[in-house]
C-alpha cells in the first residue's frame, strides 16, 4: 500500500523489496529513474481502473453510497455458492404437500400444548436458494454495523497510508474492501444454506414475517444419516420444532427485535483487524479488480477480519444473547418433548440428536462468526429446557408461556442455576444500562 510520494532512497532496490513499487506495479505504474512517480500517469491509471470496476459492479445493481457495499453482489455470490454445492431443485408438489401435512399435524398437537396461536402465513417448502432469498434482508440488517466499522477502519488506514494518488486510491481501496467483505458474507450464507433445516433453524427469526418454512432436500440429507427413524418422523419432528418457534416469535412481539438488537449491539463494537485488511488489499487488489478477484480475496479474508478481543460490554451482550437463545431453544425442546411424549414414542431420541448437533457447533455459530465475529453457542439450552419443564410442572403450561409476556419476566442466567426457585416464584428484574441501550436501538428501528 502507498506510503510515501517519493522513493529516492529506494530507487535502486528490486521491486520485491520495495512495497510501494510492488503495489503500484500491479496497475502498470513504475517510478522513473530518479525514483519519482509521474503523477499525471498515476492519476489517469487509477481513474481507469476505478471506472472499469464501477462498470463491472453496476451489473449487480446499485452500490450503497454510504458504505460502498453492494448487497446484490453479496446475494449473487451466496446463490452461486449454493448452486455449487449440488442440485437445488424447487421442492416438488409432493414434498410441499408433505411439509404442509406435517406442519398441520404439528399445529393440531401444539394447540393443546401452548398458549400461543397459529401463525397466519402459509406453510412453505423452500429450496436452498429460497432460503437465501427469504432471509437475506435480515442478514443485511445484521451486517450493517460491521460495514460501518469497516468504513471507519478504512478511513484510519487511508489516513495513515497517505501517498501518491491518495484521493483517487481512497474510493478504489474502499470499494475493494467492501467487495471482499461482501464476498465473505455471500460465501458464508451460501454454505449455511446447505446446513439449515428450516427458516429459523439457527434460533433467530430470519424471515420477513413469522412463517413456517422447511427445506425438504436438507431434511432428507439430515434424516439419511439417522438409523431407526423414518423420514416421516424426522419431518414431523422438525415441523413441530419450527412451528413452535414461529408461534413464539409471532406471539411475543419484543422477542425477535430484542435478539436482533443484541446481535447488532455486539457487532457495533467489533474491532476490525486493519493489518489483515491491509494485507488482503495489497495481495489481491489487481489492475482488473474483477468480481471474481474480490470473491477469491473474500475467501482469503474469511476468519481474519475481526480482532479476537472482546470488550466487557460485548461480553455482557454475548451472555445475554446466549441466555436468550438458550431460553428460546430450551422452550422449544420442552414444548416439543412434552408434546411428543404423548404422540411420538421415539421423539426423545430425535431431541437428543438435535442437542448433539447444537453442541458440536451448529449453523448458528458458523454463520454469526463469519458475519459479525460472534462466537455464539447457547451452552445452557438443556438447563433452560429443565427450567421450563419445572415451571410447567409447578404452575402449569400457562405460567410457562406467560413468562414471555415481558422481557423483565423471563429467566436470567442466574435463574438457570436455580430452576426450582424460578418455577416457584418467577423473576422480576429492574432495567439496567444495557436494557436502556437496547431499548434505544429498538426505538430507532421502530422510527420512534
Amino acid at each position: 500500500m502507498a506510503t510515501e510520494p517519493e522513493l529516492p532512497d529506494d530507487a535502486d532496490r528490486p521491486n520485491e523489496e520495495n512495497p510501494l513499487a510492488q503495489f503500484l506495479a500491479q496497475f502498470g505504474i513504475t517510478p522513473g529513474p530518479d525514483g519519482e512517480f509521474d503523477m499525471a500517469a498515476l492519476t489517469q491509471r487509477l481513474q481507469s481502473v476505478m471506472a472499469q470496476f464501477q462498470t463491472q459492479m453496476a451489473g449487480f445493481g446499485p452500490t450503497d453510497s454510504s458504505s460502498g457495499m453492494n448487497w446484490t453482489f453479496t446475494k449473487d455470490i451466496a446463490r452461486r455458492v449454493t448452486s455449487s454445492l449440488g442440485a437445488d431443485p424447487t421442492p416438488s408438489a409432493s414434498q410441499a404437500g408433505q411439509v404442509r401435512d406435517a406442519s398441520g399435524l404439528a399445529d393440531l398437537w401444539l394447540d393443546e400444548a401452548i398458549a400461543f396461536p397459529r401463525v397466519t402465513a402459509p406453510v412453505a417448502a423452500w429450496s436452498r436458494a429460497d432460503w437465501v432469498e427469504g432471509t437475506f434482508e435480515t442478514w443485511q440488517k445484521l451486517g450493517n454495523p460491521i460495514v460501518t466499522s469497516l468504513s471507519t477502519a478504512l478511513g484510519a488506514l487511508m489516513a495513515r497510508e497517505a501517498g501518491p494518488g491518495e484521493e483517487f486510491m481512497k474510493p478504489m481501496v474502499r470499494a475493494a474492501a467492501s467487495g471482499m467483505f461482501a464476498a465473505q458474507v455471500g460465501q458464508s450464507l451460501g454454505s449455511l444454506s446447505a446446513e439449515v433445516l428450516s427458516v429459523s433453524d439457527i434460533g433467530l427469526p430470519l424471515g420477513a414475517r413469522p412463517q413456517v418454512a422447511l427445506l425438504p432436500a436438507n431434511i432428507e440429507a439430515f434424516g439419511a444419516e439417522l438409523e431407526s427413524v423414518t423420514p416421516a418422523d424426522v419431518l414431523l419432528f422438525l415441523a413441530l420444532r419450527e412451528t413452535a418457534r414461529q408461534r413464539l416469535f409471532a406471539a411475543v412481539g419484543w422477542l425477535g427485535p430484542q435478539l436482533h438488537a443484541l446481535v447488532e449491539h455486539y457487532a457495533r463494537d467489533i474491532t476490525i483487524d486493519t493489518a489483515a485488511l491491509e494485507q488482503a488489499i495489497e495481495q489481491h487488489l489487481s489492475a482488473a479488480m474483477s468480481a471474481d478477484d474480490l470473491e477469491r480475496a473474500g475467501q482469503t479474508l474469511a476468519g481474519k477480519l475481526f480482532e479476537p478481543a472482546v470488550t466487557p460490554e460485548q461480553a455482557e451482550v454475548l451472555e445475554r444473547l446466549e441466555t436468550l437463545l438458550a431460553l428460546v431453544e430450551g422452550w422449544v425442546d420442552e414444548v416439543v418433548g412434552h408434546t411428543m411424549a404423548k404422540w411420538m414414542p421415539n421423539g426423545a431420541a430425535l431431541t437428543e440428536i438435535v442437542r448433539r448437533r447444537r453442541a458440536a457447533g451448529g449453523p448458528a455459530e458458523t454463520a454469526l462468526k463469519s458475519l459479525v465475529g460472534l462466537e455464539l453457542r447457547p451452552r445452557r439450552t438443556r438447563d433452560a429446557a429443565n427450567l421450563w419443564a419445572a415451571v410447567r410442572a409447578t404452575r402449569g403450561a400457562e405460567a410457562r408461556d406467560a413468562a414471555w409476556d415481558h422481557p423483565d419476566l423471563i429467566p436470567t442466567a442466574a435463574d438457570l442455576d436455580d430452576p426450582l426457585g424460578y418455577a416457584e416464584h418467577g423473576h422480576v428484574s429492574a432495567p439496567d444500562d444495557l436494557d436502556a441501550e437496547l431499548q434505544k436501538l429498538l426505538d430507532q428501528e421502530g422510527g420512534r
